[in-house]
């Protein structure tokens, strides 16, 4: 099979994400206020700017603004905003390093992607084949393989 370009993966994650909404999960802005332990009044006013419908439509610059807000994500926070992360990335405009939050998993960040349908992990697997193939990552190779093999796997 010949390797897919980033084109390919990102219209492979779109499609496979397409019609997933925010829900009552955990908001862009939303994470970064418990990120920075901000009160419930604080939370919920940030969460009232977050994107809930859309999350093609969050934009690029704050999605490098809030990266951290992927590790305060709930199941549902993290299946509507991981398409705007990992599509961004592809385009290069996400600067952070999305290896980290696919492969090097323990039992929270698991538990994030409980959500994820089959058809959303094989993209998921299939935007760590492509990075696996790229040498900028090649410090986190051993854990993309792990991941790959023990999670992210063909079965998903």
């Amino acid at each position: 099979m010949p390797e897919r370009n980033a084109q390919e993966i990102a219209a492979l994650i779109k499609d496979a994400f397409s019609n997933v909404t925010l829900g009552d999960g955990i908001g862009l802005r939303e994470a970064q206020g418990l990120d920075d332990y901000a009160d419930e009044q604080t939370c919920a006013s940030y969460r009232a700017n977050d994107e809930k419908n859309d999350w093609s439509r969050i934009p690029v610059d704050d999605l490098n603004a809030c990266y951290s807000s992927l590790s305060f994500f709930d199941a549902q926070g993290m299946r509507f905003h991981l398409p705007a992360f990992l599509i961004a990335a592809l385009n290069g405009g996400y600067v952070q390093d999305m290896s980290f939050q696919l492969a090097y998993l323990n039992d929270y960040s698991i538990g994030q992607y409980a959500l994820l349908s089959p058809v959303q992990r094989k993209a998921i697997r299939a935007y760590l084949l492509f990075i696996l193939e790229d040498e900028s990552y090649a410090f986190s190779h051993p854990h993309i393989l792990r991941a790959l093999n023990e999670y992210w796997t063909d079965q998903s």
